[in-house]
């Protein structure tokens, strides 16, 4: 082998205003391509799949016909799979390179050794997320775990939650290496770093055919540097670094400046920092790197290229931005967008993405690392029918299989609750196709409707007891009921799941039984049944999982897991993350989200390994990824043209800006602003000046006016004809939230409920109402803090309606009917009520009592007109209108559960000032006059006529209160 090349190593960079997979091509095409088979006997190592895929699309565009393509092996990724065996560890190897660990296999055994004995199972899986990493962190950097100890006895400041940590992560690294050989597997990192050092070392000995050019590739790894400075000095081999500053950009001194200086100091979230790891890792000097020989019209002029290295340059060089003349720090092609929230942020990027695709040709492309800002700008694209091409995909977990499995998941976990319940019956993929799915959902709709209000008893049982008890107000939900539950009958199973497999088997087991084979249908179907085999897969672990870890567990693991789709997308709109974008440029580049800690993004904490311990391993400090953040951002600068935007607040608060970008503003000395795209976003759906409507007062013709109302409707009637109009007349109904909290109105209808009970099975025997009130205490449906609250008030308010009905039946007064329903025709009306009681006076005369969980109303509403109900009951019963019950209504009371003073329950008359006589008299002549306007007449129902007596808000939002009210 010729040492020629030692000498000077071939190693290359494409600066930044050329784009880096082009100029690629162009370069080995024009160096090789007069030879097609010359040009397919070589190899590019790339940093990962998304790479190749880039460098195979450029080829396609620069050879402008048929090529035979090098070899394109991803190197780079942590994550490599068996197939770089394939390519770069041929199977004549006397040893072998063992196989790797699987990593969800290898997840479960970790999250075993991590689980402490009071953590959850799904604690335990994140932390062994997290130790996975720093394991990983450890291998890649090729750091033996023999020094931990020393590391730690460098750092004696250590906190106590530190040391704890450590002693953990100590006793699984002494435990880990011995479980891993008793299955003869390795981690897949350290399989990567064998695989790479052993083609090192062959390569060494002897080179391959053909020329070798590592490309792209800017992982500072030891085993990939190995690689690389092989490559560097073959015959026939290149290093192609992407956008390194050589010296005509960045002097000697602040190269020099980055580190490590003689007290270890480093300048790691500087952009050009992790190059320089990688070229003193590959023994290279930055004077020896040439540039690339590429051919083509550059994307940028390169005096840009220039002025973004003299924005980036380190904070203790800044000054020289002083010295600089003006276009040294001009951005020409690049300009700027600030507004007002992440919304308008969104649809300033579409709107740019969509005037880009006015020109024949031109392609556009969003980078950024805020993922639900590229969610909003491919469903903003959409309105105007261009799907756009986003790289990153979607979380599993997201799309419709992975959110069936999370919704049985956790219908599981809570016991078959409303809520999650509803949400897996209403999920798209269950319920069959077609007719079948129609019908499926016609049932869902009439159990939603029953399942309103506060949560029934749990599981199946539970809420076969709750629909029979709802058959008389929601008619039909039992037959429907029986027609979805057979359906449900393995989700009771899952809540004895005891490990991983278990649970993924009961999971799929009632997918089957819901979505039949839907739910494993298209990519994102084959994408979950693989993850749910390789579940199953698992072998037996000590890691057992409780009902209320199948939600968490189940979500991590669909959340690792992108789906792109393969086709479709708009062939020249792209949305890119930072990994995608790092080879690769558009003729319209968006940087979007330059907010600080996106993008930036914050660094992700290490819970194992202290910053000092890290530091002292000789790990990346956490903010290493700052300085790729910035090196992703400088180098999509260079595209034809650019513009980065930002929003000025999120959902929460204002935000800062980048320092990116910052640093842009202060070197430039404002960027130019991209005013009409800002005024074009904030235009687009702009409505203009809103238009308040006025009081809404409709007025139907007599035909279409109610003839029958309630006596509880008359104040409704009186005091907000338009709430009246809006249930009366268009049959809008207020309804209860699904597993809503126990509301008053609840609280109401289950005291009137014992009451009636011990009316009409004890005869209000006074002994027996505290045992009865105790009994609706007991039931499971009432959540603990409920009874707790609940229970010392009501049993107060009991006792008092106890010594009430001493008193009154040793008074002769004796209760004769409860809950009973009457009605009379009133002025052309038929008015109709209930009354909560009727006793019976010694003198033969008739009590009405309604009893109040609140306060009574005030005698000031009744002589206003208001609060007439009592009143209406007793006008029905002096008309006979209670069947089998005469006489005539002499008293009138309202039995208040409330506290009034020091203690609970009062018995008020609000015919006390007027007698029985005139409280009638009043009643009936308010009554007559609402009549005469709203049922017999043509009086417009004008909303919230008297509102101090209008307290409820049911139809504000109808009637558009917010816009009219208060205004003149």
């Amino acid at each position: 082998m010729s040492d020629g090349r030692a000498a000077r190593p071939a190693v290359y960079s494409i600066p930044t205003h050329r784009s880096f997979a082009d100029s690629l091509a162009a370069g080995l095409i024009a160096k090789f391509g007069d030879d097609p088979l010359r040009l397919a006997s070589g190899r590019i190592l790339l940093p990962n799949n998304r790479a190749v895929r880039t460098i195979t699309d450029a080829f396609v565009r620069a050879s402008g016909s048929g090529l035979l393509l090098p070899r394109l092996i991803p190197i780079g990724d942590p994550e490599l799979d068996e197939r770089i065996g394939g390519a770069l560890d041929p199977a004549g190897d006397e040893e072998p390179v063992p196989p790797a660990i699987e990593p969800l296999e290898r997840m479960a055994m970790l999250a075993a050794l991590v689980r402490g004995p009071d953590e959850s199972a799904a604690e335990a899986m994140r932390l062994a997320s997290e130790l996975a990493r720093t394991i990983d962190a450890l291998i890649i950097e090729e750091v033996d775990p023999a020094r931990l100890a020393d590391a730690v006895a460098d750092a004696p400041e250590l906190a106590a939650h530190w040391e704890k940590a450590l002693e953990r992560f100590r006793a699984v690294l002494e435990r880990w290496p011995a479980i891993l050989a008793e299955r003869g597997r390795i981690d897949l990192t350290d399989r990567r770093n064998r695989l790479l050092r052993r083609t090192s070392d062959r390569w060494a000995e002897k080179p391959p055919t053909g020329f070798t050019v590592a490309a792209g590739i800017t992982t500072a790894a030891p085993a990939i540097a190995a690689v690389l400075a092989r490559v560097a000095r073959m015959p026939e081999g290149m290093v192609v670094l992407p956008g390194l500053s050589l010296a005509g950009s960045m002097s000697d001194e602040e190269w020099d400046a980055l580190g490590p200086d003689d007290r270890g100091r480093t300048e790691e979230t500087h952009p050009q920092f992790h190059l320089k790891v990688l070229l003193d890792r590959i023994g290279v000097a930055r004077g020896e790197v040439l540039l690339w020989p590429s051919s083509g019209r550059a994307a940028s002029p390169a005096v840009r290229t220039r002025a973004v290295s003299h924005a980036m340059t380190a904070a203790d060089f800044s000054d020289k931005w002083n010295g600089l003349k003006p276009a040294e720090r001009r951005l020409t092609g690049i300009k700027s967008a600030e507004l007002p929230d992440p919304a308008a942020e969104a649809q300033a990027i579409a709107l740019a993405i969509r005037e880009a695709l006015e020109t024949s040709g031109r392609t556009a492309a969003l980078v950024t690392p805020d993922r639900l800002l590229a969610q909003r700008v491919s469903a903003l694209l959409r309105r105007w029918g261009i799907d756009a091409d986003d790289s990153a995909g979607r979380a599993l977990s997201q799309l419709p299989p992975g959110t069936l499995l999370l919704a049985i998941a956790s219908a599981a976990a809570e016991d078959l609750a409303p809520v999650a319940l509803l949400a897996l019956l209403k999920h798209p993929l269950v319920g069959g196709e077609g007719e079948a799915r129609r019908k499926w959902v016609d049932d869902v709709r009439v159990l939603d409707r029953a399942l309103r209000g506060p949560r029934p008893a749990s599981g199946l049982e539970g809420l076969d007891e709750h629909f029979a008890r709802q058959e008389k107000e929601v008619r039909g939900c039992v037959k429907a009921w029986q027609r979805i539950r057979p359906h449900l009958g393995k989700l009771e199973g899952l809540k004895f799941a005891v490990t991983l497999s278990d649970l993924a088997s009961g999971i799929a087991g009632a997918a089957k039984q819901l979505a039949g084979d839907r739910v494993w249908a298209g990519l994102d179907g084959r994408s979950a049944a693989d993850l749910f085999a390789r579940i199953q897969s698992l072998p037996d672990s000590d890691l057992a999982i409780a009902s209320e870890d199948a939600v968490p567990i189940i979500g991590q693991l669909l959340d690792g897991i992108r789906i792109r789709p393969p086709y479709g997308g708009h062939p020249r709109v792209f949305i890119w993350g930072l990994l995608e974008a790092r080879l690769q440029q558009a003729d319209l580049m968006i940087l979007g989200g330059l907010n600080e800690g996106v993008w930036p993004s914050l660094p992700s904490p290490d819970p194992w390994l202290a910053p000092r311990i890290r530091a002292n391993l000789g790990l990346p400090n956490l903010e290493f990824r700052v300085g790729l953040s910035a090196h992703d951002f400088a180098s999509a600068l260079g595209a034809p043209h650019v513009r980065i935007t930002r929003a000025r607040r999120d959902s929460r608060s204002p935000t800062i800006a980048s320092r990116l970008w910052l640093r842009l503003q202060a070197m430039t000395g404002g960027l130019v602003r991209d005013t009409r795209l800002e005024r074009l976003a904030l235009a687009l759906d702009d409505p203009g000046a809103p238009r308040p409507v006025d009081r809404p007062a409709p007025k139907p013709p007599r035909e279409q006016r109610p003839t029958k109302i309630s006596v509880t409707s008359v104040d409704r009637l009186k005091a907000d004809p338009f709430a009246f109009y809006a249930q009366a007349v268009l049959g809008l109904r207020r309804l209860d939230p699904v597993d809503a909290d126990h509301s008053a109105a609840w609280k109401g209808t289950a005291v009137h409920e014992v009451l009636e009970a011990w009316l009409r099975d004890e005869g209000c025997d006074p002994a027996k109402l505290v045992d009865r009130a105790r009994s609706l205490l007991a039931s499971e449906t009432i959540h603990p803090m409920l009874r707790a609250l609940w229970q010392p008030r009501l049993m107060e308010a009991i006792r008092w309606i106890e010594e009430q009905e001493v008193t009154n039946q040793a008074l002769g007064r004796l209760p004769i009917a409860a809950e009973k329903r009457g009605e009379v025709k009133l002025d052309g009306v038929l008015l109709h009520g209930k009354a909560d009681r009727i006793d019976r006076l010694p003198d033969g005369a008739l009590a009405i009592v309604d009893y109040k969980t609140g306060k009574a109303p005030a005698q000031k509403a009744v002589e206003a007109g208001f609060s007439l109900q009592l009143g209406l009951l007793g006008l029905i019963a002096e008309a006979g209108g209670f069947e089998g019950i005469s006489g005539h209504a002499r008293t009138h009371e309202y039995w208040s559960l409330s506290k009034y003073g020091d203690q609970f329950g009062k018995c008020v008359r609000p015919d006390k000032k007027m007698g029985p006589d005139g409280f009638l008299e009043h009643a009936h002549r308010n009554f007559s006059e609402a009549a005469r306007k709203w049922l017999t007449g043509v009086e417009p129902f004008t909303a919230k006529l008297n509102p101090a007596y209008a307290p409820y808000g049911d139809y504000d939002q109808l009637m558009r209160l917010e816009e009219w009210y208060g205004r003149k």
